[in-house]
């Protein structure tokens, strides 16, 4: 049989489902840019820079204690929603909100606690503990991915692309009032946390919507008869968990490192970098969650080389999309960074072409992560994430010292390179070891 219909087929549901992301995070990307500069131009740069480093930390905890209850959904309830099985699904779903209840209360304990004992070591001055401290309890609003994952398993991503729109533009309301009243940093804080709990609520509220309509949401909370088994869902979700941990060194650890070697202003500089390096390479990296479902759902199936296909089509389109994007950054990033922001942040200019190189090369490599996932081998990728990992942490911080914000720039771009080649290796040897099983 030919699959090449089908193929396209696939290919063109997660073009589609892409695109609807694209729409709102299109939006997200000129909302978040706007609610940032308004916060920049009304606080200035130091206080700026501690505004950023609060709300890194708490990004941080979250990734810490998140559990990525939406891979644990797609990869446990594609199946029996596929056939039917409500009472398992329901199961899945059940265990989904549980995981989420646990990543929070941790996520608050850590985050309060935390904000206190570790915020002077990563740049943050003693007297904002008490209020990065209440700030922290918006990690319970960072958590819960459930929800995201029902909506991606019922394909309703023109709902959930409307999710992040919702909490930038609560941010930028009130950042909209923070510069005519000339807004301390405690307004901003208070705004930005209001637009965490926004986004929740949304994707919370259209997710039972979608459980309601499919007829699913009725005998959730009572279980009928005993719960059936999960083989392999704690380890997959400790290995998904862990996986995300790992990935916030590049992230959010890279922007305390700054804030702990260089101070918060320099912290400011990086985190608006980044942001706008995000903003260059998302059209392209939305092609992950749109193909996370229809690799579950092949792997459901037992669609092996049509996984990989797809893969191998997702990756050339997204790359070829990030590449053009970084000869933007490279030519108007600069000019693009002074007009939004100010002149203070004219020095992050070389540094954000940094990240938009990183962030490039994560593109190239999007469908390998992904494809280890949905073939049930998270370990893999909690391996590889791991010694690139501790590899940057180690070197990070002497760069840093040495070479300010463009050497963190250069470290991240060969950790970025490390984590592809190291997930095509791991994938090209598991496809090896299948094709020597069967």
């Amino acid at each position: 049989m030919n699959d090449a219909p089908a193929q396209r087929g696939l290919l063109g549901r997660v073009m589609a489902n892409a695109g609807l992301l694209l729409g709102g995070r299109a939006v997200n990307a000129v909302l978040s840019l706007a609610y940032m500069a308004l916060a920049a131009r009304t606080l200035g740069l130091a206080p700026f820079g501690v505004l950023v480093l609060i709300n890194t930390f708490a990004q941080f905890v979250g990734d810490i204690v998140r559990f990525q209850a939406w891979q644990t959904i797609l990869q446990f309830g594609a199946a029996p929603l596929a056939e039917g099985r409500k009472a398992d699904f329901q199961h899945v779903v059940r265990f989904g909100l549980v995981l989420d209840l646990i990543g929070a209360a941790a996520g608050l304990v850590l985050g309060v606690s935390g904000a206190y004992w570790l915020g002077p070591h990563v740049g943050l001055p003693r007297e904002v503990a008490g209020i990065a401290a209440l700030y922290a309890l918006t990690v319970a609003f960072m958590v819960p991915t459930t929800p995201v994952g029902l909506l991606r398993l019922f394909d309703r991503f023109g709902v959930l692309s409307a999710q992040a729109a919702v909490s930038s533009a609560v941010r930028l309301a009130a950042g909209l009032v923070g510069i005519v009243i000339d807004a301390p940093l405690a307004f901003f804080l208070v705004a930005w946390g209001a637009g965490t709990l926004a986004g929740l609520l949304y994707v919370s509220v259209a997710a039972a919507i979608e459980m309601r309509r499919h007829g699913l949401l009725s005998g959730l909370g009572r279980p009928a008869g005993p719960r059936p088994a999960l083989p392999g869902a704690w380890r997959f979700a400790w290995a998904t968990n862990a996986a995300s941990s790992l990935d916030s060194a590049f992230t959010h650890v890279a922007t305390l490192i700054v804030g702990a070697l260089l101070g918060p202003a320099e912290a400011g500089l990086w985190r608006i970098a980044r942001q706008i390096a995000d903003a260059l390479a998302k059209p392209a990296r939305l092609l992950i969650p749109a193909l996370y479902p229809e690799l579950a759902k092949l792997r459901a199936a037992g669609g092996h080389a049509m996984m990989r296909s797809l893969a191998l089509r997702v990756g050339l389109i997204g790359g070829g999309a990030a590449t053009l994007l970084l000869m933007v950054a490279i030519f108007a990033g600069a000019p693009l960074l002074t007009l939004v922001m100010g002149a203070d942040f004219a020095p992050a200019a070389p540094t954000m072409i940094w990240q938009v190189a990183a962030a490039v090369i994560g593109v190239w490599a999007l469908p390998l992560e992904p494809m280890l996932v949905s073939m049930g081998r998270p370990g893999l990728v909690l391996r590889v994430r791991l010694v690139v990992a501790v590899a940057f942490l180690i070197v990070l911080p002497p760069i840093v010292a040495a070479h300010g914000l463009p050497g963190a720039g250069a470290a991240l771009v060969g950790a970025s390179l490390a984590l592809a080649l190291g997930m095509l290796w791991s994938l090209r040897k598991l496809v090896r070891h299948e094709r020597l099983a069967h």
